[in-house]
């Protein structure tokens, strides 16, 4: 039966190969590949069994005990499964964790159905492997740029303008800031790490500088590897300087107006509206202990009042709430950790000054 060799796991990786992932779903929920969608062999609990089967009796009285719980139906349905991504997928390969037992009996069983894919030798451990040895490779060697600024600057939206970015937070699923949570669930460690990786891997194809927003290593609940959040520590610093004004509206369509549109359209007109009061009060709330107690009073007092006149179009207390959060929390906070960093500073100015530099350095390489 034909196997796909680990020389051929970049390119697998980069052409968004589409993948069934033979693991049971339980092993699938920790971490799998981009295009990858779970079609086990086995469920959760017949996994199980299997490997206490395995534990005691060994590896020919685990694999009898396999076919006794797949068969039938069961494996029948199994079968019809894979058949019918491989129609919409025709180009698709199979992995299981090591590429051993399971995805030879898979691919045995898809034979039958009359598809003929090929599994990877190594499966998901060994591609896993090369996947994050590339992120510390490719961090390593790009020539990086590390782009901050004063929270409501604009970072995001100065990055998506560029082609020799990756796009951290995108990947993370999240603003990286107690208000930055989304309205979909952030991606399993593991998940962010492999389309990390995969997203270095594309952008190191077209371009040799690596433009990244200044991060800390968690954003939201994912972290970023070790290594590569050193080298974002250790790498030249660019600023964004975005007038107040322009701040205070970028927050407040990014955070306010943009969110609660968002909850709307997914939960309906009430129920949205009351489940984005609740995120945004909730973002303050965890913020609440570093703010002090009477800054905190004061400030839920004012986002309270604007998020009951909000229906009626009055932001300004919104506006209110933003401006005296940015001056009396982040701004100071910011400055603080800028002073410890201020030799890495080697340029600074508006959007448009920021990308011609880089444009510069770009040229320059």
């Amino acid at each position: 039966m034909a196997t796909v060799s680990a020389d051929h796991y970049r390119d697998i990786l980069l052409s968004d190969r589409p993948l069934i992932d033979l693991r049971s779903p339980v092993e699938f929920a920790k971490g799998a590949f981009p295009n990858s969608i779970n079609l086990p062999l086995m469920t959760d609990q017949e996994r199980a069994a299997v490997g206490t089967c395995y534990k005691k009796q060994g590896q020919m009285a685990a694999i009898e005990l396999g076919h006794k719980l797949v068969q039938g139906k069961v494996k029948a349905q199994r079968q019809q499964a894979w058949s019918e991504f491989l129609e919409r997928h025709p180009d698709a390969y199979l992995y299981c964790f090591r590429g051993g037992l399971r995805s030879q009996l898979s691919q045995e069983w898809i034979a039958e159905t009359g598809h003929q894919r090929p599994y990877i030798e190594g499966g998901y451990k060994a591609m896993r492997s090369f996947l994050m040895a590339q992120t510390d490779t490719i961090t390593e060697q790009a020539p990086m740029w590390i782009i901050g600024g004063m929270t409501g600057c604009g970072k995001t939206d100065f990055l998506k303008c560029r082609q020799d970015m990756v796009d951290l937070e995108g990947l993370a699923n999240h603003r990286g800031s107690s208000f930055g949570r989304q309205i979909t669930e952030q991606p399993v460690q593991i998940d962010f790490e492999n389309a990390l990786a995969v997203a270095l891997m594309k952008h190191q194809q077209q371009h040799q500088q690596l433009v990244l927003e200044d991060e800390s290593r968690l954003i939201g609940r994912v972290s970023l590897p070790l290594e590569m959040h050193e080298r974002m520590q250790a790498a030249p610093l660019v600023l964004l300087e975005v007038s107040q004004h322009d701040r205070i509206e970028r927050i407040l369509k990014d955070y306010v107006t943009d969110m609660a549109s968002a909850f709307i359209g997914r939960d309906g007109e009430e129920l949205g509206y009351t489940n984005f009061q609740g995120h945004l009060l909730g973002a303050l709330d965890r913020i609440q202990k570093r703010l002090g107690d009477q800054k905190y009073r004061q400030l839920r007092g004012i986002m309270e009042h604007a998020l009951q006149r909000q229906p009626s179009g009055d932001l300004d207390g919104h506006r209110q709430w933003i401006d005296t959060l940015l001056q009396e929390y982040y701004d100071p906070m910011y400055r603080h950790q800028l002073e410890k960093r201020r030799q890495r500073v080697v340029f600074q100015g508006n959007h448009q000054d920021v990308h011609q530099w880089l444009d510069h350095k770009a040229g320059t390489q």
